[in-house]
């Protein structure tokens, strides 16, 4: 069956496990050709040593309908990432998104850390997944992406820019790396807005991502039983939903309405229409502010 990116290539830099995963799985479900690339495969693990494997993104991709191809590839290194994109230019002679989504900081941040305390070189490689990442992989693939016009750069983070503006974000190290990962899609959509193409950032609410169920002892199928634990992690909702939001955006003619802004699942639910896998619209930032930053108690009531 065809569906609405049918021809579309995509790449998606960081799919091996979470909100990677749920967007290429997304993306191969309405039709396209995706790239993935990670560090885990199933002849090598990287230091998350978690079971997710890249090859296994793909499988997942093509069963959606789409083409996943799995591509190991370590971001930090540039010669990697120009063979990377030399390969998807040999083979396809497009790319119409690329989704920066490297991240691989969970296990090097210390919650509410000050900056002279935290560990210095784990907050410095922090920094360097986060952020170094994504420059190398657009320098290498944006003029890939601008051999056609509509293409469409996805820069992932953890919040809006108007709640991380006013919001102190873990530390140090973590908020400044996902503060400049929303400064990159505005940079980018100056300098990609001209020639045709469109970048934005888009965060999701609360994932939950397979190491955070594994976080809370729970399942995708039971993942309520958390609530005691978290009463707040009710707004919640799967990588599917997120990638649902980047699918609707690949395939909007007018996408470049978006180009340099801020975008959320929540939002793009709302405008878009899709849902969760549930059926549901959690909009989990709007919750945030609105219920669990002011102390109320959890009550989802209106925000899913």
């Amino acid at each position: 069956m065809s569906g609405p990116l049918e021809g579309k290539v995509a790449l998606v830099a960081g799919a091996t496990r979470g909100a990677g995963r749920g967007i290429a799985v997304e993306l191969g479900a309405a039709g396209a050709t995706v790239y993935v690339t990670g560090r885990s495969t199933r002849a090598r693990r990287s230091e998350y040593d978690r079971p997710e494997t890249l090859e296994d993104t793909a499988d997942l991709v093509t069963a959606a309908g789409g083409h996943g191809i799995a591509v190991p590839t370590d971001h930090l290194d540039p010669a990697q990432v120009r063979t990377l994109v030399d390969r998807v230019a040999d083979e396809q002679g497009r790319l119409d998104v690329l989704v920066n989504d490297i991240w691989g900081g969970e296990k090097l941040f210390e919650w509410e850390t000050p900056v002279w305390e935290h560990d210095l070189d784990n907050g410095l490689r922090l920094l360097r997944l986060a952020v170094e990442t994504h420059a190398i992989t657009s320098h290498h693939a944006l003029p890939l992406l601008l051999r056609g016009p509509g293409g469409l750069v996805v820069e992932m983070t953890d919040g809006t820019a108007e709640y991380n503006r006013d919001t102190y974000r873990v530390n140090f190290f973590y908020d400044l790396a996902k503060a400049s990962v929303l400064r990159m899609a505005f940079a980018l959509g100056r300098e990609l807005g001209p020639r045709g193409a469109t970048a934005v950032a888009l965060t999701p609410g609360w994932l939950r991502s397979e190491m955070m169920l594994d976080n809370y002892g729970v399942r995708e199928d039971n993942w309520r039983d958390a609530l005691d634990r978290a009463p707040h992690f009710a707004i919640s909702e799967t990588p599917r939903y997120v990638g649902r939001a980047v699918a609707a955006l690949a395939a909007d003619p007018d996408v470049a309405r978006w180009n340099g802004r801020s975008l959320s699942s929540g939002g793009l639910a709302r405008e878009y229409g899709f849902t969760d896998l549930d059926g549901s619209r959690p909009d989990a930032w709007r919750y945030l502010v609105e219920v669990q930053d002011r102390g109320k108690p959890a009550d989802v009531t209106g925000y899913r």
